[in-house]
This record gives C-alpha cells, sequence and structure tokens, in this order.
C-alpha cells in the first residue's frame, strides 16, 4: 500500500541504493520489501524489516510503498495449482516417441510440477508399458501426471483405441494436441465422467488440456462439443446421457497450452502476439456461454530462460509448458549424442520440414538444423510426392539417387517394409495404397520420416545425418543462458532443476519488475539471473 506521508525507520540494517546491494535486495524476493526514498527528491532504495510510521511523525526515510512476499508458487493462477494438486505452475510437455519418459514425469510430479508422457508415436503396448511404470510409481503418492493424445486424421481407429487404453488404465489428464478440429476420441475423453455435486457444479473426471496455436482451433475446444458427435457416441453407447447432457453445459477442455515458436508441430507465432488474441477469444466465449467456471490459458513456445518464462505470466497465462530444453535432460529418453547436439544448439540452429504424421497435407514440424541433413532431404521427398503420382513415375536417375543417398536400398524394398508394417498396425492403410499409388509413395516416403525420429532416440550413428530431432528457438536460448554454469553440462540438467531455476529466475525479474514500476533504480543486470543449484526432490 503506497502512502507517501508515512515514513520507515530502519532496524538493524541500512537500505540499499547501489547496484550490489539492490540486486542482494531483489533477491530476497520471499520477504516482505520496502520502497524508501530518502528525501522528497532524493534516491529511491529497497529496505527490509524496521518499521513503517503511517502517521509520518518517525523514521528516517520517506515510505512509498511496501510489497508483500513473493513465491514462484503464485506466479501462476492459484486456480491450476488447486486444480491439478501442484505446487508449482509448470508443466513438461510431452515430447513424443516416449521423450518424455516415466523417469521425466515421475521427477516433475515430485518436484510438485506436472509431466505429460510422451505417447505420441509408440505402440499401445508401449504406451502401455509407460502408463503403469508411471501409475505404479505415483500409485501412493496423489501426485498429477498426464499423457499425450495426437491427433491421427489418418488413423482415427487408432486415436479410439489410445483413449480407451487411457480409461483402462486410469490416465486422468492428457495433452491433446496437433488438433485442427475436434474428433469423437477427445471428445469421449473429454465427457467421460462428467457429473454434479451435491452444490451443483459441474466436475470432470478427466482433464483435457488443448494444445492450440490458432483462434479457430481454439474455439472448438473452448465451446461445448457438438450435438453431432455427442449424438454418435450416445448412439454407441460410448456416453451415457447424463454425460451428453452435462457436456453441453461446458468446454471440451478446461486448459489450454496456447503453443507458440515451438518444437515439433508449430505455426511460429510469437508467443506476445498469439497469447492476447487467444485470451480475448476465451473471454468472448466464457461470456457467450455463461460458464460458471473459467478457462485457463497456459503459455508453451521459446519458453526457455527466466526473462521469458516471466513474460508468459506477466501475458497472463495460468501455467507455462517447457518442452525442447527437457530433451536435453538427463530423464529425457534421448540418445548420449542428441543431447549433446542439443547442448550445443544455438537460437537460430532450427528449420522447418515436413511432418511424418501429415505429410500428405503439407504440414511441417521445426526440427534441430545443426549437425543433421534430415530437413533438406525430407523436404526433398515432399517436392517428390508433390510433383509424382506414383514411385514407377519418378524419373530414373532421380529415383536411383534417393534411393542411393535417403533410403539406402529400392523403393520397392522400402514398399514391402512398409506395407509389413502397415499390415500389423492399420491394414486399411495397405488396401488404399493397393488401388491409389500416390498413397504407396506417400507411405514410402512417411518410412523414411517415421524412422527419422526414431534413429535420434537410439543413437543409430550410422544415420546420424538424418536425424529427426525437434527442436524450437528455446533451446537455443536456453543454452546461452546456461553458458559457463553448472546446467551446460547435460549430466547436470535434471528435468526438474531446470524447472525451479527458470522458476526463480522468473519470481526474481518479476520483483525486479514490481521495483522498477515504483521507481527504484533498478540495474540491467538485475536481470540477468543464473543458474544454482536448488533443492530439488
Amino acid at each position: 500500500m503506497t502512502n507517501i506521508t508515512a515514513r520507515w525507520h530502519r532496524g538493524q540494517s541500512h537500505p540499499a541504493f547501489d547496484t550490489p546491494p539492490l540486486i542482494e535486495g531483489i533477491h530476497r524476493f520471499r520477504e516482505p520489501t520496502h520502497v524508501v526514498r530518502e528525501a522528497p527528491d532524493g534516491r529511491i532504495g529497497v529496505a527490509f524489516g524496521g518499521t513503517v510510521d503511517p502517521s509520518g511523525q518517525a523514521g528516517d526515510y520517506l515510505h512509498l510503498a511496501t510489497l508483500p512476499p513473493l513465491y514462484p508458487e503464485w506466479l501462476g493462477d492459484r486456480s491450476f495449482n488447486e486444480a491439478h494438486g501442484t505446487r508449482f505452475p509448470y508443466v513438461g510437455g510431452a515430447m513424443a516417441n516416449g521423450i518424455a519418459s516415466p523417469p521425466m514425469v515421475i521427477a516433475l510430479a515430485r518436484q510438485g510440477m506436472l509431466g505429460f508422457l510422451g505417447t505420441a508415436g509408440l505402440s499401445l503396448p508401449k504406451m502401455r508399458e509407460y502408463i503403469e511404470v508411471t501409475r505404479q510409481e505415483l500409485a501412493d503418492t496423489g501426485l498429477p501426471w498426464g499423457a499425450n493424445l495426437i491427433h491421427s486424421p489418418q488413423h482415427p481407429a487408432m486415436e479410439m483405441a489410445t483413449v480407451e487404453l487411457f480409461f483402462e488404465l486410469g490416465v486422468e489428464r492428457i495433452s491433446a494436441s496437433a488438433f485442427m478440429r475436434l474428433s469423437p476420441a477427445v471428445v469421449r475423453y473429454s465427457a467421460t465422467g462428467l457429473h454434479r455435486t451435491l452444490d451443483g457444479q459441474i466436475r470432470r473426471k478427466h482433464h483435457l488440456f488443448a494444445k492450440i496455436s490458432r483462434p479457430e482451433v481454439a474455439a472448438h475446444f473452448m465451446r461445448p462439443a457438438p450435438e453431432k458427435i455427442l449424438q454418435n457416441l450416445l448412439a454407441a453407447g460410448q456416453l451415457t446421457p447424463q454425460e451428453a447432457e452435462l457436456a453441453r453445459q461446458v468446454p471440451v477442455a478446461q486448459d489450454f497450452i496456447v503453443e507458440s515458436d515451438s518444437g515439433g508441430h508449430t505455426d511460429n507465432r510469437p508467443l506476445s502476439a498469439l497469447f492476447p488474441v487467444i485470451a480475448r477469444l476465451r473471454d468472448q466465449i466464457c461470456e457467450e456461454e455463461g460458464y460458471r467456471q473459467g478457462i485457463r490459458l497456459g503459455a508453451a513456445g521459446g519458453l526457455g530462460t527466466p526473462r521469458a518464462v516471466a513474460a508468459a505470466f506477466s501475458l497472463g497465462a495460468a501455467f507455462v509448458v517447457t518442452g525442447s530444453i527437457n530433451q536435453a535432460s538427463v530423464e529425457a529418453a534421448q540418445s548420449p549424442a542428441v543431447k549433446e547436439m542439443l547442448a550445443q544448439a544455438q537460437f537460430s540452429d532450427v528449420v522447418m520440414a515436413p511432418a511424418g504424421d501429415m505429410f500428405e497435407m503439407g504440414v511441417e514440424v521445426q526440427v534441430l538444423k545443426r549437425g543433421t541433413l534430415f530437413a533438406s532431404r525430407a523436404k526433398k521427398l515432399y517436392e517428390i510426392y508433390s510433383r509424382y503420382d506414383s514411385i514407377e513415375a519418378i524419373p530414373a536417375d532421380i529415383r536411383q539417387k534417393l534411393e542411393r543417398q535417403i533410403f539406402r536400398d529400392d523403393m520397392e524394398s522400402i514398399w514391402q517394409k512398409t506395407r509389413d508394417f502397415f499390415a500389423a498396425e492399420d491394414p486399411a492403410q495397405i488396401e488404399r495404397a493397393e488401388k491409389d499409388s500416390k498413397h504407396r509413395l506417400a507411405l514410402v516416403c512417411r518410412w523414411y520420416l517415421g524412422l527419422s525420429s526414431k534413429w535420434p532416440l537410439v543413437g543409430e550413428d550410422d544415420r546420424r545425418m538424418d536425424y529427426q530431432v525437434w527442436m524450437g528457438p528455446a533451446q537455443g536460448a536456453f543454452n546461452d543462458w546456461v553458458d559457463g554454469s553448472f546446467l551446460a553440462d547435460p549430466a547436470n540438467r535434471q528435468v526438474a532443476q531446470m524447472g525451479l531455476n527458470l522458476l526463480e529466475g522468473a519470481a526474481i525479474i518479476t520483483r525486479a519488475h514490481q521495483l522498477r514500476s515504483y521507481g527504484a533504480p533498478v540495474p540491467p543486470q538485475a536481470y540477468d539471473v543464473r543458474p544454482r543449484r536448488l533443492g530439488v526432490r
């Protein structure tokens, strides 16, 4: 509370007016901090302890304000922690192919954070293994965790089977990613278990985090589920009449991950431009629908430094989500060779390349550029697919070059391997390919795109130049921030240690901004928060 007539009387310590003691005072953000002035036109500084005389009768300095304690736990929306049972408003994103591993999710949960298993790209048996390991390890703790549901427009049956596996194994939180429209599977997950409490509130059994980067997609998840999908789920016995009725009154998702310039699937939008647009849309829809409970927006993409995390919270993010930086963590299911590549990456070492799961649609993902030729080779394959209608239509010289440099085998042999894979996983793809030669070409191209994301996981050295490593600019920013500190070494990059340092740094920067807004001469060095070893559970 500001009162320019009040005075502050110091106790044992003097106020800080100069750079070193000011920075030290900013780092004491967990204590009540007084903003004081030497005289009506004197210097402004920070002080601790002492007493404030509101009457202004006694005191050594003018009292401008007292800032209450600040904690990293309080940077986001308190309702996020309450709804999900976390201590910190911090989420570890679901990096596909199991990169976001059980050890990673368990480590985050034990630190009071929320992690999502990278179940996208895994077979159902492998998903089951990941989930059961995590569930068993956290069974007696009550700590939250989740898994990933990726949109599979080419394989809707796989999407529904994944949801059924989540129900069977008690997965109560999912991160729904790469969706461009609602599917029956994602609506079923959201609506199943909806119920009313004794006070009339609608409560969820399953929490859906919608990962979005476009307003038109966000709107689908912010409104109640479409009636047609609900009716179809009812007819199939996959929802009860009560669940369908309650689903008409609540948004499909209560939590949103607003994804800006990130690794993997991304629209490369800057967070400062994207977040306000989504926030305004959220406010409009909540008013139109008359929701009794609000919708929370989290921020993702480009969050590799304390400054970026502090900026995300200042935009109004209820929580923050990290992804790229966690790939180089100790707990990530990524090969040591790739972790070393990631730890050396710079801010600009990223490039867009065709996505394996949505290859035919021209969708792209952001990947590591430095040390690999994957992006240029994947773009070449998409160029071939766009130009020719079949494998046979590719000119002989071009085909030979593809077989020698990219496939390292003749394309007919690759087709047989691809055919064997889909015969077990999704026979409908084979049936379509037998009738549609262009689809057969697409599946052969996707053979390379699919395996190129698997080779890095096992460290396939012979295929190093074909590594597809999903990465956003946050990784390079993180490396720059930790340069010269203990976190520069991948061996020290525990996922919880990284998260704690980002949150601690964001709290320091938030305090510095508060003090600056009251006129304190905050030096630029106060915003350069260096990593330090923090207590990890």
